[in-house]
């Protein structure tokens, strides 16, 4: 049983964190970092979901907002956004060490994912393992626009969850993509579900926080 989450601001950092952080009854040490896509923040339902599951299971949980959304309540993330998006991720990874001793897991949705994984492409050492949800291959519509060049440089293992009617990028191209990152991969595909994996709005899949744990679990047991 987890207990209720609560608000967390580190302000000592720069950029700060905020967030809420999912503390476990019965915590096995380990930890993970969720951040959300470019139109939502870190009440995304689909991340209150995972944190929830995950801190069931012994997991400490931060779900923290990127700092484009900590500058603007709404709106997408500008071209020079992205470097201090990662910043934030890295200041939230220093945060939650301070609070778990085990390993530290960093996991975003879509825009989130995108800069978890760019983050671990230059700095590997900063997570164990990435929890990769509705990574945006390429804009809808626009296929030959891939945003995979970090790809080749990214040697943490990640588990990409993603629907099969994902815009963003087909099951297919997803497969193909993964062919070219050096670490462990592991892709989940989500039957009728698109680039929110079924929540969207009030919208919920109750079974999937729990198929993703127990994929998790089985990918990073080793």
């Amino acid at each position: 049983m987890s207990q209720q989450p609560q608000p967390f601001t580190d302000v000592s950092a720069d950029p700060f964190v905020r967030g809420f952080l999912h503390r476990s009854a019965h915590p096995n040490g380990d930890s993970l970092v969720l951040t959300h896509g470019a139109g939502s923040n870190c009440q995304a339902p689909l991340l209150i979901a995972l944190a929830q599951t995950f801190t069931d299971a012994g997991f400490v949980v931060l779900r923290c907002d990127l700092p484009f959304r900590q500058d603007r309540s709404f709106g997408p993330p500008g071209p020079g956004d992205a470097k201090r998006d990662r910043a934030g991720l890295t200041n939230a990874i220093a945060a939650i060490k301070n609070l778990a001793g085990g390993r530290i897991f960093l996991g975003g949705h879509s825009y989130g994912g995108r800069q978890a994984s760019m983050l671990c492409a230059e700095q590997p050492e900063e997570a164990v393992g990435l929890l990769l949800l509705s990574y945006p291959l390429h804009p809808p519509r626009k296929p030959e626009q891939l945003r995979t060049q970090h790809f080749f440089n990214l040697r943490t293992p990640a588990l990409f969850v993603h629907g099969v009617s994902d815009p963003f990028g087909s099951i297919q191209k997803m497969q193909q993509a993964l062919k070219i990152i050096p670490a462990k991969t592991k892709l989940l595909s989500v039957e009728g579900a698109g680039h929110d994996l079924g929540f969207k709005g009030k919208s919920k899949r109750p079974e999937l926080p729990a198929t993703v744990l127990t994929e998790f679990q089985g990918f990073f047991a080793t």
